[in-house]
Formats: structure tokens, C-alpha cells, sequence
């Protein structure tokens, strides 16, 4: 015999942001890749009246969930009659960290942390926005923004000594950009 309750989960943080009814962003694609959108029925269009496309998609979900502030559920209706379903959730605010009253002992490791990094920014334009781009002499990876422009700063203290240029590859589009570290 039972005698507890039914077992009740705690509310987690996003519980408290996604609101209890998401609104329905549906995207339809035509043949030619243009895109039609529509959130809760009502047509979603381009503020510079032309044709959202595949390669504004990301443009595209950021007007609609208001740079991420809004949790929506996506429905990506492909012309083939293939469906893609997803829910795009809020970014989470960075929360700061109040610093310690007591300090903590000296190590190591903490006086190699406190180097200050010697960084180079790095831009090329061209890539998908969203995509995954790689950053080589292979150091680290980024993403591109919404608008297509990839940008990475780079600690010339972990790079090998007479490395003078960087490739930033787009996995997606591409996309080979080569830059010269100034």
C-alpha cells in the first residue's frame, strides 16, 4: 500500500521564465528558399519588405523572439513536406558573483590566472548566421552572428612562436577567410 503522495518535481529556474502557453512560430519554405513566417497566425514580415530566406533564418527568429528575451516553439514546414519542430528558450542573464569576504590562499594556479591575456580580434564576413566557425592555426572555435559576421579574439600567448596569419573557416557555408595578425 502507498501511502505517499504523488512525487511533485521543484520548479527549476526555467519554469519560472517560459511562460505556460509558448507562442507558435510557424516557417514555411517555397521551392525557391524564400520563407514565409507566422507567429499565432498572424504574418510575420521582413522590416525591410523583402523575402526572409534561408540565410536570414537567424535574423529572422531573433525579430521574432525578440533577441532570445521570448521562449517561442518553432514549426519549419519544408517543401518536400518534411517538419521540423523546436522550441527556442530565452538566454538565461548572466548572473554575477559576488566576490568573497575571506580571500582565498594564494596558489599556483591563482598567480598564473591573474596573466593578463595579450588578445588579437580577428572579423571576416560571408559566413551563415549561426554557423559553427572554425578559428585555425586551430586555437579555438566561434560562432557567426545574425548578421553572417564571424569574430574571435585570440590569445597571442598560446599561439606558437612566428604564427602570423589565422584562417577563420565556416563549416557550413565554406566560407575561407585568411587574416593577418596586427
Amino acid at each position: 500500500m502507498n501511502l505517499t503522495g504523488p512525487r511533485r518535481s521543484t520548479p527549476n529556474e526555467d519554469d519560472a521564465t517560459a511562460p505556460v502557453e509558448l507562442p507558435h512560430v510557424l516557417v514555411t519554405v517555397a521551392a525557391d528558399g524564400t520563407l514565409t513566417a507566422t507567429v499565432d497566425g498572424t504574418p510575420f514580415a521582413s522590416p525591410d519588405a523583402g523575402d526572409w530566406t534561408r540565410a536570414t533564418f537567424g535574423p529572422l527568429m531573433d525579430a521574432i523572439t525578440n533577441d532570445r528575451t521570448i521562449a517561442v516553439r518553432v514549426e519549419v514546414r519544408e517543401n518536400d513536406g518534411s517538419v521540423f519542430t523546436d522550441i527556442l528558450r530565452t538566454r538565461k542573464p548572466r548572473r554575477a558573483v559576488a566576490p568573497s569576504e575571506t580571500p582565498a590562499p594564494e596558489t599556483r594556479r591563482s598567480r598564473h590566472a591573474r596573466r593578463v591575456p595579450r588578445l588579437a580580434e580577428v572579423t571576416a564576413g560571408g559566413f551563415v548566421p549561426g554557423e559553427d566557425v572554425a578559428v585555425a592555426t586551430i586555437v579555438s572555435h566561434t560562432d557567426a552572428t545574425g548578421t553572417g559576421e564571424a569574430r574571435t579574439l585570440i590569445d597571442l600567448d598560446d599561439l606558437p612562436d612566428g604564427t602570423h596569419e589565422v584562417i577563420l573557416f565556416g563549416r557550413i557555408s565554406g566560407t575561407l577567410a585568411v587574416r593577418r595578425l596586427t
